[in-house]
Parts: structure tokens; sequence; C-alpha cells
């Protein structure tokens, strides 16, 4: 018997491998992905401050370009320039990102295996039923851990999670772009507006050598796709019309629906499987690793007293949400709100506001200032009072 079946090699996978494998626990990590790390399923951009955050000593191969601030804009063009002296963070290459973080959790003992798919839980989730190569078997294990991502059938097979709900899961699109004339390759291109990305944005992250992933995330329940949107915007840009498509993504973007409980009987979840990521950008990758960290304190703790019960399990919940949920929870409150901004109140705010609100207001801080900003729109005095 294993002592945790991890499901999912992702970056919050193979972070809880790594530090139970570490504690000398038997540690099996399956992904169903033929390659970890492929494909993509986001934008790719890590801050500095989360690397420092995580201890993480990402080799230089991992970074495909360093950024020092940001360009928003507004539906009417005007832009709001974020910028720093020093490195802000990097454009990841997610293949060879997932690969080092799986390479990882190896070296440090866990048994990690690609292309293999966990269709099922045993029961009281002592283990699982795990399809490799055609065969199907039964691995049975002290815990099973969720990490498998926004559509994880393990977490929705328990209490932890209901089928995705649409009005919290956004629908992503995006192309890998190379020959593109990038405005600065040093700062990521956001695009707001009803018409270029309803309740989402546009992205253009360089990645160096004049390529770029260039995307949109949008409310998952509109008529229209979000390939759709992104298209159009592409195509009305002429400075897209010399660049090639490289590769193709697509997938669902957890904003928001953070869980208040993550655990079960010999059972917790983990990143995406758990919606932990940021609701404005959907960013998950310090999200992930950050709640690998704490399940993998909260499970050792309980596996060495031989006790992996709901109850023993819980202190995770509470430990996630003092370190990362409250915050979370601000910045769910700002989706929100920007939610029921249109295009005239996007163009107001992008007069008022300078890099550095904008910067603390995907943190969850100063809050207060927006809602200020908004008292002063006669419609939107309700939705201001959530953020004072």
């Amino acid at each position: 018997m294993k002592d945790v079946v991890v499901v999912g090699a992702g970056p919050a996978g193979c972070s809880v491998a790594k530090e139970l494998a570490e504690e000398g626990y038997d540690v099996v990590v399956y992904e169903k992905r033929q390659e970890i790390g492929a494909p993509k399923r986001c934008g790719e951009g890590l801050s500095s401050s989360a690397v420092d955050n995580l201890g993480l000593d990402i080799p230089e191969y991992c970074r495909m370009q360093s950024m020092d601030g940001a360009l928003v804009y507004s539906p009417n063009g005007d832009s709001v320039r974020i910028h720093s002296d020093e490195t802000v963070g990097w454009i990841l290459e997610r293949k060879t990102f997932d690969k080092w973080m799986a390479e990882r959790a190896a070296k440090a003992g866990a048994k990690v295996r690609a292309k293999a798919k966990v269709v099922d839980l045993l029961p009281e989730n002592r283990g699982v039923v795990v399809e490799i190569e055609g065969e199907r078997k039964k691995v049975e294990s002290r815990m099973v851990i969720a990490a498998g991502g926004v559509e994880s059938l393990i977490a929705k097979k328990t209490e932890v999670k209901d089928q995705s709900d649409l009005e919290v899961v956004d629908s992503g699109y995006q192309y890998e772009m190379v020959n593109l004339d990038l405005k600065d390759e040093n700062k990521l291109e956001l695009y707001f507006g009803d018409e270029v990305a309803p309740r989402g944005y546009v992205w253009v992250f360089p990645k160096g050598e004049n390529k770029a992933n260039v995307g949109i995330g949008i409310a998952g329940d509109l008529d229209e796709t979000a390939k759709h949107y992104l298209d159009r915007f592409i195509e009305n840009n002429e400075r897209f019309s010399k660049a090639s498509i490289v590769e193709v993504n697509s997938g669902m973007i957890p904003v928001g629906g953070l869980l208040e409980n993550m655990v079960a009987d010999n059972f917790m979840a983990v990143g995406d499987a758990a919606n932990q990521v940021n609701p404005i950008h959907g960013g998950g990758i310090r999200e992930g690793i950050k709640a690998g960290q704490i399940a993998s304190e909260v499970a050792s703790r309980a596996l060495e007293k031989d006790d992996t019960t709901k109850e023993e399990l819980e202190i995770y919940n509470h430990m996630w949400w003092e370190e990362r949920g409250k915050s979370l929870r601000k910045v769910e409150k700002l989706r929100e709100v920007l939610e029921d901004l249109d295009d005239e109140d996007l163009n107001y705010l992008a007069k008022k506001l300078d890099g550095q609100d904008l910067m603390d207001f995907t943190q969850g801080k100063r809050l207060s200032k927006l809602g200020k900003l908004l008292l002063k729109r006669p419609k939107m005095i309700k939705s201001a009072r959530k953020l004072l």
C-alpha cells in the first residue's frame, strides 16, 4: 500500500509530492497527459515575489523572458503603464517548468508516471483505479490528493467539489505566436472592454525574440466562443498581420468559487482542483504550489498519527484560508465589482488610476481607493460599497 497517491503532475501535485517524499513517505504521482507540461494551460507568467515566497530556484532554461511591468489598455485605447527598474516576474516555458517540478518530486523519492489516467476512487478514498496503456489496476493508499486541474474528476467524486459552475469559470483560448511586433518585450500587454473580452481581458505575454503568448479569458456562459473574440482582436490589429501561430491552447479557468472545504476522509484537493487561483487574472501557479506546501505539512502530520480522517485534515482548510484564502476573497469581491463596469466606467478609471494602484488591486490591497472612485459614478454606488 502506498502512503499517498497524487492525481495530477502540475505544479500543485508535484509540490505536495516532493514535500511528502522528502519526509520519507511512499508517494506516487499519476498524470493523464503523455507529456508533463503539454499542452500548457496558461499564459505562463509568474511574479518574482511569488518565486521568493515559494522558495523556488527556477533554472534559467525554464525562464523565457523577464518582465519589468505592464501596459494596461482601457476600451478607448488609453493606457496605464506599470514599470519597475527591477525584474518583477518572468514568462516561463511551462513544458520545461512543469517537467522540472516533476523531476524535483522524483528526485525527492516520489514515483511519477505520465500517461496514467486515474478513473475512479477506491472505497473510503483509500486509493485509486488507474489506467495505464489500456490496462486498469487498483492502487491502494492511505490518502489521495487531487491535483488534476479545474476539471478534476476525482475531486468531483467526493464531497469536496460540485460540477463546474459557469458563473465562476472563464473560457480561455491562446495562441503562441512568432514574428510578432511587440510594444515592449519586457512588459505584459492587457486589453479590457466589452467588445474585446466580455468579463475578461486579452493578454500578450512576451517570450523573447518577437514571440509571445496571445490569449483571452472571457465569461464561460457567453454565446460566442473565446476563440471568436481572440481571432477578432488579432484581425483588427495590423501588428499581428505578419505573425504566425505555432501553438494553440484552450481550456477552462476558475476565477472564483473559493472552496470553504477542501478535504474529506483520506482525501485533499489542491491547486485548480480546489479553485485556488487569483480571481482577477486567473493565475494559478503560485497558488497551486503554495497549496501543495500547506497540504503536505498537514498530510505529513496526519500520516504520522495514522489518522487521515476529515477531522484531522481540516486544519488544511484553516491554514490555507489564513495564508491565501482571505486575501483571494478580497480579490474575488473586486472581480465581482469589475464585472458590473461598462466600457465608460473602465475609461473613467484609466484616467484616475496609476500602475501601483493596479498592482495593489490584484493583490487585494487598497481596494477602498477604487471604491471611493466608483462612488462618484451614481450607477456604481451599490457595487462600490462592497470595496469600502
